[in-house]
């Protein structure tokens, strides 16, 4: 509503000041000749004094009135109240909503540009100088809103024990943009909101990026996970020109916390055979030879039996069933990423079983020792839990 009133009161302002000019310069005669203007000494007051307000007077009788033309002169001391009272209009526009200095930006930039583009705008730079005064006010209104909002997005308190979703900060950052984009749909420029979005999400990635595990009930890289996969979506919705590197940074950071996610709840399942096979690795990197490292100690055929053993397939497939409940307990049902996260989970399964596959093939050859369970019978663990989900 407010928008709407100051478009209105913006709309009328040129009609009335063309109409006063065009009445001055006839009355006066000071489109005939403006030296006439030395032998007129005309001082127009106001009727009424303006309206105290919280923002300094303005400037501009003082600032302007040596270089004016008359007509222009003229108009400064009949609408002397023009500007203080646009100061306090605006400020009552700006308050009608949490960002309402958006919606003055734009009204004020399009008011401005319209009136420059208009075959009938003002010759004197009264009203330019006036609208323009009211422009540059609006502009640090708005950077003084972008700036409160990104020390919020950084500082904001997470929920105590978060137990995941989105976070608030993603939240904040989300509704200022379907806000603004919104206001900004039909506006002639965008420079000023452009600049604003780059700091809101650059604010909204370090508020993400400083997540204290202390401050979680799950873990840390699946809200990061959760947090950039639905910046991620959301940008791709909005299809901003200006945030066209932020989405690809954000699909960037949710593929890495998804990585690190995977790898570390993908342990677990086979706990003991992970360590196992992590020795052996760490005794061939510094430098035992495959054949010989089945005769270290810790590392014989004796004691990779007895982990083999631990895992027959019925185990695992229990233990993939227990790690699936668990992970779409506390994913979030609106992100959708379970299937994503456990298709991914299931590549990183058969990788680590191949590369155990190997290692035995290549450290015990011959021994006769082998998994229990079988690549294709991995496959279909996993296949039959998705399909009873």
């Amino acid at each position: 509503v407010s928008k709407q009133m100051l478009e209105q009161v913006l709309r009328e302002l040129q009609p009335l000041c063309t109409a006063e000019q065009q009445f001055i310069e006839k009355f006066f005669q000071l489109s005939q000749d403006p030296a006439d203007l030395q032998v007129l000494e005309v001082s127009v007051r106001p009727m009424s004094s303006p309206v105290p307000l919280s923002c300094p007077p303005p400037q501009l009788d003082t600032s302007l009135r040596q270089h004016e033309e008359p007509t222009t002169r003229l108009l400064s001391e009949i609408f002397s109240c023009l500007e203080p009272e646009l100061r306090g209009f605006l400020d009552v526009c700006s308050k009608d909503h949490p960002f309402g200095c958006v919606q003055v930006l734009v009204a004020l930039n399009d008011s401005v540009f319209e009136m420059w583009d208009s075959s009938s705008a003002l010759p004197s730079s009264f009203l330019n100088t006036v609208l323009g005064n009211m422009l540059l006010l609006a502009k640090s209104s708005f950077n003084k809103c972008i700036g409160t909002l990104c020390k919020e997005i950084k500082e904001a308190k997470m929920p105590s024990k978060l137990k995941g979703g989105i976070l608030p900060s993603v939240s904040r950052f989300e509704e200022f943009v379907n806000f603004s984009e919104e206001v900004f749909r039909t506006a002639r420029r965008r420079g000023e909101l452009d600049k604003a979005h780059l700091r809101l999400a650059a604010s909204v990635f370090s508020s993400i990026n400083s997540l204290s595990s202390a401050n979680l009930k799950v873990n840390t890289d699946m809200v990061m996970m959760e947090n950039f996969h639905h910046i991620h979506c959301f940008l791709c919705q909005k299809k901003i020109h200006c945030l066209e590197s932020k989405k690809r940074e954000a699909k960037q950071r949710c593929s890495e916390h998804m990585e690190k996610y995977v790898i570390k709840y993908l342990g677990q399942p086979l706990e003991k055979l992970n360590h196992f096979f992590e020795g052996v690795r760490g005794r061939m990197a510094q430098g035992v030879k495959e054949e010989e490292v089945s005769f270290q100690l810790a590392y014989s055929k004796q004691e990779l039996r007895k982990v083999v053993e631990k895992y027959p397939g019925k185990e695992v497939k229990r233990a993939l069933e227990t790690l699936y409940r668990k992970i779409r307990k506390y994913l979030s049902p609106e992100e959708n990423l379970l299937p994503v996260v456990w298709h991914a989970m299931e590549q990183e399964f058969t990788r680590q079983y191949q590369e155990f596959e190997d290692l035995i093939q290549r450290c015990y050859a011959g021994s006769g020792i082998a998994m229990d369970f079988t690549m294709e019978d991995l496959l279909s663990y996993f296949n039959s839990i998705t399909l009873s989900s």
